[in-house]
């Protein structure tokens, strides 16, 4: 059975962080993250923590409902398309997410700022299709 509480815990993270981004970067381009080092590192880390939240959402669903084993944070997104606890195409765009957060880790020095601009532009909302559908699984009564 999965735990309410800690959904709605990283719900809470990755509004934050919407929030946050949406305040302060909805017009930002590459150009004024490469003007600002303060701005990269906030933008670099809001992702991250949203990005983390989703992973902890999809490891804490694969466990409770004994899906089948991910073998990294890229597949636990497939493992829910492949279970339909979200939409496929869901699971593929954010299987790409996860393998960007794996570059804000590991290849931080070769992460570039049109990337990081091009997430916060068009791929935000992939995040918030994924918090609708564990919502609504999982959430609603």
């Amino acid at each position: 059975m999965v735990d309410k509480d800690l959904i709605e815990g990283k719900f809470d993270i990755i509004e934050r962080n919407l929030d946050f981004i949406r305040d302060n970067y909805s017009d930002i381009g590459p150009e004024d993250l490469e003007n600002s080092y303060k701005d990269y590192q906030a933008l670099k880390f809001s992702l991250f923590e949203m990005i983390e939240a989703c992973i902890d959402i999809a490891n804490h669903i694969i466990s409770s409902e004994r899906l089948r084993r991910a073998e990294s944070y890229a597949d636990m997104f497939k493992v829910l398309g492949e279970s339909k606890v979200i939409p496929k195409d869901l699971a593929e765009r954010l299987s790409l997410m996860a393998r960007f957060r794996n570059l804000l880790i590991h290849r931080y020095e070769t992460l570039d700022s049109n990337r990081i601009v091009e997430i916060v532009r068009d791929h935000l909302t992939d995040i918030e299709m994924f918090m609708e559908e564990i919502r609504r699984s999982y959430l609603m009564e």
